[in-house]
């Protein structure tokens, strides 16, 4: 067996049109979508997150990878073609930040429990009902492969103040 090339992908920043585009359906897992879910969950460690869409690293293809470390464990997760089938009508908040709009977050309310049905690295259908922190990870992951943002959940005026501090911390970083 060969080994998979190792793919290497940057981090995107905002603001970027990748973040306004629809990512498309993979047809088939194989060995070239491993290699770009490798080099996301590269991506996902080396810059501390929690998840990441593959527009985070400028691909349209529907792809997410999550690992929410908890008690400092590794525990990957790898979706190819996420759809979320169900929602609860009970919500929950969270702050959410991103690794694509750094120095900003914001409260955002989405529902507690969800099903996210999908294709794992192999291949084979899964199915996974999530709720808590779990929850909002896939469903903040899965906008972005829709073209939506967590910013798009405030008002505009909000929206825009978080965004000209990003802008400004980005120039300060030189980033």
């Amino acid at each position: 067996m060969t080994p998979l090339k190792s793919v290497n992908l940057k981090l995107v920043y905002a603001p970027d049109p990748v973040f306004r585009q629809t990512a498309e359906p993979v047809g088939q897992v194989d060995d070239e979508i491993r290699a770009l879910l490798d080099g996301m969950f590269e991506v996902l460690y080396r810059e501390r997150g929690v998840g990441l869409g593959a527009n985070m690293v400028g691909l349209l293809k529907r792809l997410v990878v999550i690992d929410l470390q908890e008690g400092g464990a590794e525990s990957p997760i790898a979706m190819v073609n996420p759809e979320i089938v169900d929602k609860s009508e009970e919500t929950q908040t969270f702050e959410e930040g991103s690794l694509s709009y750094p120095s900003i977050s914001a409260e955002v309310t989405r529902p507690k429990q969800i099903t996210v049905t999908y294709l794992d690295a192999q291949g084979a259908e899964q199915t996974l009902r999530a709720e808590g922190w779990l929850a909002t990870v896939i469903q903040h992951e899965v906008d972005y492969l829709d073209g939506v943002i967590y910013l798009d959940y405030l008002s505009p005026v909000k929206r825009n103040i978080l965004l000209k501090k990003m802008k400004k911390f980005r120039k300060q970083m030189g980033i």
